[in-house]
């Protein structure tokens, strides 16, 4: 039913060797474990931990998340391929072999001083929409490096799928929105979506390997890239697409989709979600994310995810997406897709004295002292904010 898989690298010792975290979501109707192999480069020595989360209470989903770590020679990129397996039955743009591809890429970057970081991202194993709605789905594309995050259909000739045709029911932009638009009866039913979601740096780098070569990556150039699969499942006409009759709608306090949250190493941090609708039964909340994160039911339509960060997660990104789901008639009802990403940061105390002889003018305070204090952060590990505007960067 679909696969996504982020890394994140960790160190790199004395030897040229490099220590790589890889993530990856499988989501399946038999909780059945599948195996990530080294299609090409020099993929290292491998340890997984893995831990199987049920979503849907009524119907036999099931969500894998693998740990891997892996201790790679050099810091050279190389390929996993997750192959082997059938998408579920009937699926509507006639694939049926489950093929993904995840290209790691760990030489120093140039404009960071360090290796590389895929965007981050998740999803769930099926998202729904009645076949007569309109709908958006904004998909989670957050980039721990500040790169600009695009999404394309996959590519049969380079591996990332097999067959590779994108559901004719929807349209794809680069920034990573896949729009429906109403369709007739004759479409409704699952379609396999099978993304490669990859990172552009703002400006020309260069990304140097152990060895000493180097290879100039430009803003047209991908830097690493990941697969975002899973099913869209287009149901039969809803008498009303106003959200909050049949479809659920959010209510305050639920986060803004794509909102940043923060938290520290042994801070919990809770998602309030809330939502209502007033025709069809809210029945349970459907969500992505880390394998220990709790829930918390405290009505229909009112639940609390909740993370506590440990340790290893210092200074990494975290993604959570999650549907209301709701029943009428037996009939299953979605609310739209919504994602946050949870930031896991030092806590660090600085302090400032500042002596005048004359008042400080506000903009003084705002260009010079909280420049400095900035500066200070960014000396001390917190990477640099970047905003990017359609001709320059600030």
């Amino acid at each position: 039913m679909g696969t996504v898989m982020t890394y994140y690298p960790q160190t790199t010792n004395a030897d040229g060797s490099v220590k790589v975290v890889l993530r990856s979501k499988i989501e399946s109707t038999t909780c059945t474990d599948f195996t990530w192999i080294c299609l090409s480069g020099d993929c290292g020595t491998n340890s997984v931990v893995g831990t199987s989360v049920y979503l849907d209470n009524t119907e036999p989903w099931c969500q894998t998340e693998e740990i891997m770590t892996r201790l790679v020679p050099s810091n050279a990129p190389f390929q996993l391929l997750l192959d082997g397996e059938n998408w579920i039955d009937d699926i509507m743009n006639d694939i049926t072999h489950w093929r993904a591809l995840t290209l790691v890429e760990l030489r120093n970057r140039s404009d960071i001083g360090k290796a590389n970081t895929s965007p981050q991202t998740t999803t769930l194993p099926v998202v729904r929409v009645p076949s007569n709605c309109q709908r958006d789905f904004n998909l989670l594309a957050f980039d721990p490096d500040g790169d600009e995050v695009k999404c394309r259909y996959g590519n049969t000739l380079l591996s990332e799928c097999n067959p590779c045709t994108p559901p004719s029911v929807l349209s794809l932009s680069s920034a990573c929105t896949l729009s429906f638009s109403p369709t007739s009866s004759m479409n409704e039913g699952p379609y396999a979506v099978q993304l490669v979601m990859e990172d552009f740096p703002w400006q020309t780098i260069t990304l140097t390997q152990t060895d000493g070569g180097q290879t100039t990556i430009t803003t047209d150039n991908a830097i690493s890239k990941i697969p975002v699969q899973f099913v869209l499942q287009v149901d039969p006409v809803v008498p009303s697409c106003t959200d909050g009759l049949y479809l659920p709608k959010f209510l305050p306090p639920t986060p803004d989709n794509r909102a940043q949250l923060y938290t520290s190493v042994n801070h919990t941090v809770e998602i309030n979600i809330k939502a209502e609708a007033n025709i069809s039964m809210i029945t349970e909340l459907l969500y992505s994310g880390l394998f220990d994160i709790k829930q918390t039911t405290l009505a229909a339509g009112e639940y609390i995810l909740s993370w506590t960060a440990s340790q290893s997660d210092d200074g990494e990104t975290q993604p959570i997406c999650f549907v209301v789901q709701a029943v009428s008639s037996s009939v299953k009802y979605h609310s739209e897709l919504r994602c946050v990403i949870v930031i896991v940061v030092n806590v660090v105390a600085l302090s400032a004295k500042i002596s005048s002889l004359s008042p400080l003018s506000e903009e003084y305070i705002k260009n010079t002292v909280i420049q400095q204090l900035k500066d200070e952060l960014v000396r001390r590990g917190l990477p640099p904010i970047k905003h990017h505007s359609a001709d320059k960067e600030s």
